[in-house]
C-alpha cells in the first residue's frame, strides 16, 4: 500500500532524515579477512539501515515495514556475534531495533503523525546505538 496522505511527505522525510544521519556516521565499513565476524556484520547493519531510505522514499509502508524487518534482521546477526565483546552496545542496539520494530508494525495505510513521530524516535534510537556500536568496535574493524 502507497501511503497516499497528506502526511506522506512527512513520514518519507522524518525516515530519510535519519538515515542520511546515520550514513554520516557510518562512512566506513569492515569486514575484511583477518577481522572479527562482527565487522562484516556490522556492515550488513549499515547496508540495511540505509536502504531504509529508499524504502521511505517510495512512501510505500509495507517497503519500509518489509526494511525495517531486514534491519532487525541483520542486528540481530550482529548481536549475536558480537555480544560477548561489547554486551552494553549490543544491549543498546538490540532494543532500539526492537523499539523501531514495534513503531513499524503499529503504522496503518495512512501513518498518523503520531505514528510517524514514533518512526522518527525509533529510527534516532537506531542511529544512537549503531554508532554506539562503531564507535566501541572501530580498534577491532578499521
Amino acid at each position: 500500500m502507497h501511503v497516499v496522505v497528506g502526511g506522506s511527505r512527512t513520514f518519507a522525510s522524518a525516515v530519510v532524515v535519519v538515515v542520511v544521519a546515520l550514513a554520516a556516521v557510518l562512512a566506513t565499513g569492515c569486514g575484511s579477512s583477518g577481522k572479527p565476524a562482527y565487522c562484516s556484520d556490522r556492515s550488513d547493519l549499515e547496508s540495511s539501515v540505509k536502504g531504509l531510505t529508499s524504502a521511505a522514499s517510495s512512501l510505500d509502508v509495507n517497503a519500509v515495514k518489509a526494511q525495517v524487518t531486514k534491519i532487525q534482521d541483520d542486528a540481530t546477526s550482529l548481536v549475536s556475534s558480537a555480544k560477548s565483546d561489547f554486551p552494553d552496545q549490543t544491549s543498546a542496539l538490540k532494543s532500539s531495533v526492537d523499539q523501531l520494530q514495534r513503531s513499524v508494525a503499529a503504522v496503518t495505510s495512512t501513518p498518523s503523525a503520531s505514528q510517524v513521530a514514533a518512526i522518527a524516535a525509533g529510527a534516532t534510537g537506531v542511529v544512537s546505538s549503531v554508532k554506539g556500536f562503531v564507535d566501541a568496535s572501530k580498534s577491532k574493524c578499521s
